[in-house]
Parts: C-alpha cells; sequence; structure tokens
C-alpha cells in the first residue's frame, strides 16, 4: 500500500473522481499538501473549471485559480494515483429507488486505471453493503486485481452543506473507515492535512455508510414533523412559524422548520435505507411516513395557492401564479430533484399557469432537465398570486411596492413557504399572506 511520504513527497498521487460540489472543494483542498487529480466525465464541466469558474459556487474563483489540482476528463490519469477517492452522485429513480448507476460507472472507470497496492474511497452516499459487495467485485473484474492482496478500501462519507459558507470541508468532522487498520490510518491522515475538526474513525465500511445515511433521514424526519404540524396549525388558524419561536425558547427545542424537501440528500437518502431495510425483510414505517409527508408538501402549497385565489374572489383556471426561486434551497444554482416542481405540476391541474423565476439557477439547465422556463424579475406580471419557494438573499431587495407591481390589480395574494418576509410589513401593506 502507498505510504503517507510517498503522497506528501508527491511521488504518487491523490485522484478526486466526481468535480461537482462534493469532489471539487476537496479537491482544491488536498492540492494545497498533494499532488492531486481531479477527474470528472463532464468535459464541459472541465473545461469550464480550467478556465477559472465552478458553477456550483463551492469554490471561489481566486481559490480555483490558485490550486495546483491537475482537472482532467482523461481516466488514464488515475493511474498515477495511489490514492482514488470516488465522489459522485447517488440518486433515486422515479419509483424512488436507489440509482448506483454513477457509482457503477465510476468503479469500472477506477477499476481500468487503478495501480496495484491502490487505496479506493468512497465518498458517495450509500446503504450499509455497497462499497464491499458492489463496488469491490466491480474493482476487481475491471482492475484484474485481487482484494484485500492488491488493493485496500475505504470509506467516508461527505458531510458538505452546499451553499453553507460556514460549515466548510475543513470545519466538519471527517468520517474515515477503511477495510484494514493501514487503510483506515492512511486515509485519516490524508483527510487530517484538510479537515481541522477532527476525524472519527469508524469500526467499519458498513458503519461508516450507514452513519451517512442515517444523518439526513433524521433531519428528514425532523422537518416532515414540522410540516404535519404547519398543516394542523393552518387548520387552527395559528400561525406556525410564532409557534416554533415560542416553542424554541426552550434550550432543547430543536429548531427545524416545515418547507419542501428536495435536493439530492435529505429528499433521497432515506431512500436508500428504506430500500436496503425491505431487502432484509424490515419494514420501515416512521422513515416512510415522513417521506410521504414531505413529498406530498408541494401539493398541499399549491392546493393552498387555489383556496386563497378563491377567497380573493379571483379566477382559479386561467390564472397567474409568480414563483419565487426554483432551485431546491436558497443561495444555491442547484436544481436537482427540486420540489418546487410539485407545486408548478399541481397548479397545472387546476389550470393555472406558474411564471418562474430564480435569480441563482441557470435557465439553460432548467429547461434542458425539466422543461420548465424561467423567467426574467420583470417577466412576472399580471399575476394573481404570488408564491415565496426559495429564500434567495437576492429577493431581500424586493420591496412591497416592487411585489404589488406585479399584480394585475390591488389584490395580491402572497404566499410565503419560508416565512421569508416580515409579516408585519406584508399585512401593513394591506396584502393577504399565507405562511406555511
Amino acid at each position: 500500500m502507498i505510504s503517507l511520504d510517498d503522497l506528501l513527497q508527491k511521488k504518487s498521487a491523490i485522484a478526486v473522481v466526481g468535480l461537482g460540489y462534493v469532489g471539487l472543494p476537496l479537491a482544491v483542498a488536498l492540492s494545497r499538501h498533494f499532488d492531486v487529480i481531479g477527474f470528472d466525465i463532464n468535459h464541459a464541466r472541465v473545461a469550464a473549471l480550467r478556465a477559472g469558474h465552478d458553477a456550483t459556487n463551492e469554490v471561489d474563483d481566486a481559490e480555483l485559480g490558485a490550486s495546483s489540482a491537475r482537472l482532467t476528463a482523461d481516466p488514464a490519469e488515475l493511474s498515477r494515483a495511489g490514492v482514488i477517492i470516488v465522489a459522485v452522485p447517488t440518486p433515486v429513480d422515479s419509483h424512488r429507488r436507489p440509482d448506483l448507476s454513477p457509482v457503477i460507472s465510476a468503479s469500472r472507470t477506477v477499476g481500468r486505471h487503478m495501480s496495484p497496492s491502490c487505496v479506493v474511497c468512497y465518498e458517495s452516499t450509500v446503504y450499509p453493503g455497497v462499497t464491499e459487495d458492489i463496488c469491490i467485485p466491480i474493482l476487481e473484474q475491471e482492475s484484474g486485481l485481487r482484494f484485500p492482496d492488491d488493493f485496500s478500501m475505504g470509506y467516508s462519507p461527505e458531510r458538505i452543506n452546499p451553499g453553507d459558507k460556514v460549515h466548510r470541508l475543513e470545519s466538519i468532522c471527517k468520517i474515515v473507515s477503511g477495510s484494514n487498520e493501514a487503510a483506515c490510518d492512511l486515509l485519516a491522515k490524508v483527510y487530517g492535512a484538510v479537515v481541522k475538526a477532527g476525524i472519527h474513525r469508524a469500526s467499519s465500511i458498513k458503519v461508516a455508510e450507514a452513519a451517512k445515511v442515517i444523518e439526513n433521514t433524521q433531519r428528514d424526519i425532523n422537518i416532515a414533523l414540522m410540516n404535519e404540524l404547519a398543516i394542523i396549525f393552518n387548520k387552527l388558524g395559528i400561525d406556525t412559524l410564532e409557534v416554533l419561536e415560542a416553542a424554541g425558547s426552550k434550550w432543547n427545542f430543536l429548531p427545524f422548520r416545515p418547507g419542501l424537501v428536495g435536493g439530492h440528500c435529505i429528499g433521497v437518502d432515506p431512500y436508500y435505507l428504506t430500500y436496503k431495510a425491505e431487502e432484509i425483510g424490515c419494514h420501515p414505517e416512521v422513515i416512510l411516513a415522513g417521506r410521504r409527508i414531505n413529498d406530498g408538501m408541494g401539493k398541499y402549497v399549491a392546493e393552498t395557492c387555489v383556496k386563497r385565489l378563491i377567497n380573493a374572489n379571483k379566477r382559479v383556471k386561467g390564472a397567474r401564479v409568480g414563483i419565487l426561486g426554483f432551485t431546491f434551497k436558497e443561495n444555491v444554482p442547484d436544481i436537482r430533484n427540486t420540489r418546487v416542481l410539485d407545486i408548478i405540476a399541481e397548479l397545472k391541474e387546476y389550470g393555472v399557469s406558474a411564471l418562474v423565476h430564480d435569480p441563482e439557477a441557470d435557465p439553460n439547465d432548467a429547461l434542458r432537465e425539466y422543461g420548465q422556463p424561467l423567467l426574467p424579475l420583470d417577466g412576472l406580471t399580471n399575476l394573481d398570486a404570488v408564491i415565496l419557494a426559495v429564500a434567495h438573499e437576492r429577493f431581500r431587495k424586493l420591496g412591497m411596492e416592487d411585489i404589488r407591481r406585479m399584480f394585475a390589480d390591488e389584490r395580491v395574494t402572497l404566499l410565503d413557504i419560508k416565512g421569508f418576509w416580515d409579516k408585519k410589513a406584508v399585512r401593513t401593506a394591506g396584502f393577504d399572506l399565507w405562511r406555511l
């Protein structure tokens, strides 16, 4: 197995496979200490990074420009690496079953080019057993090498929170595991060179895999509780956010908020765990109940919008509803698994036209991935209602008069999913306001 000295002396390289919001920050950080190869199959992505810009906004242009990491779409470069870290996405398919095709494809590529004595470490979120039961056989088949004699394995789950400028790679404790003590030691030292928050050594790869998949499952269930409470409180005529602010005055109340749950983590990871659980004869109830609640929130918001239109004596069929925000969370350009689509689809069932504006999202991506046009802000005119779906900071510049000008008449109906606007200011302006 490769030694830490060989890596520090740059006799051998570290490769990061997958240059998305997880892999790129890792490659840039590691390049401060090691010879780093950053590999991605997306040639356009690699070209953009080489030109000095990260479209995910996780690495700023100055930091990217100063990095010594060699960014490439040539898999043959992986043969120079003594450590290969795989950081590719793990989505679910249309039936909400784990889609391991990116991990499988990456494993085949790594296997074809890995060198003997290599340590291969996965960061992708998976259910317990994927690294050892699925990835290792692929690596063996493609490389002709035999595990554990010819190469070692590791698993160190990513913990990146997209758009978070406080909790970064360096400031989040890193879980590390290995197929043997030596591999775990090496990976702990490699990650320890850039992660200042500490290293947690898991006792096995399966423990590390399980730890990752339950992190977001726990959050998903807590948000589902908040969403269910919001539905209850709405029927009782109580403002949910005011209830949460009051309850939050107790020291041990957890500060979760209701909202849409999309993206490629919280809205996806629980399905990896439930899939494996059902495979072994367990039938999760709490986890799947939380998923049902959260997956239904877009429909609930759209139905609430229709009711507000009716209460305001406005048309429903043919109504124009502006939606502010399309990405899966605030202040990021990522539109993967955005649940704003659920609102749009449900409104369409009522004959309502949704006009969407998002200053963070790439309009070309939205059109290509979902067939959804994104309009400039001045394209939101003659509206009957506005839904604030994503709390981008850039929406702070919108004053009450800016919002009023979007409407066809003086009857302004606002639905604020995120509790973004000041309730008193909105009511003072004479607007009809609903908050989730």
